[in-house]
């Protein structure tokens, strides 16, 4: 099965986030827009595991998840990553404790490199994906001006999740499998 290894969010952060997604596709030509069920933040990609590497990343991540600590998050400011002629990824940010989530993903990497992950070649970039593809109608500067004004509650992590990813009738699901307390 694909996975990855993330953090979720709570049923009211996505729909705050669904919300600024929502006004956003005012502003869009065409675009693909991620469901709401499955915002979170990617911490590893793993692709395709089998059955017995799923019980050896359990394995490792629930012992370094109990060494780790609760933290918080906050979503701020959107950004993009482009592509030839449309936004790439169009994608909503991160602030509160950054430092703790970095270490948090370094170690999560690292954890897995010995059952065959290998550390990214990318730096790391935390982020919200709310779309790919995206065409916009006005300058994005403006827009993601416009979208400052959108309060988000903050997120406090006490766990990171593995989620397998499938294509079902043509749409990705996310699906969490495991949890890993943190502390």
């Amino acid at each position: 099965m694909r996975a990855f290894v993330g953090i979720d969010f709570t049923e009211e952060i996505k729909d705050e986030i669904y919300g600024l997604q929502q006004k956003l596709k005012g502003y869009a030509q065409r675009g693909r827009w991620k469901h709401r069920d499955n915002f979170h933040l990617t911490l590893k990609f793993l692709d395709e595991i089998s059955p017995a590497q799923k019980a050896d990343i359990d394995e490792a991540l629930l012992r370094l998840c109990h060494k780790e600590r609760p933290f918080n998050l906050e979503l701020k400011g959107l950004g993009v990553f482009t592509g030839n002629e449309s936004i790439r990824v169009l994608w909503l940010g991160l602030a509160g404790d950054i430092q703790e989530m970095e270490s948090l993903h370094q170690k999560v990497s690292q954890a897995l490199v010995p059952l065959g992950f290998p550390p990214e070649r990318r730096r790391f970039s935390p982020h919200i994906t709310l779309g790919q593809d995206i065409v916009l109608e006005g300058v994005f500067e403006e827009i993601k001006r416009r979208a400052e004004s959108f309060k988000f509650s903050s997120n406090h992590v006490e766990r990171i999740q593995l989620f397998k990813s499938e294509q079902i009738q043509f749409k990705r699901i996310y699906t969490k499998i495991s949890e890993y307390p943190l502390g």
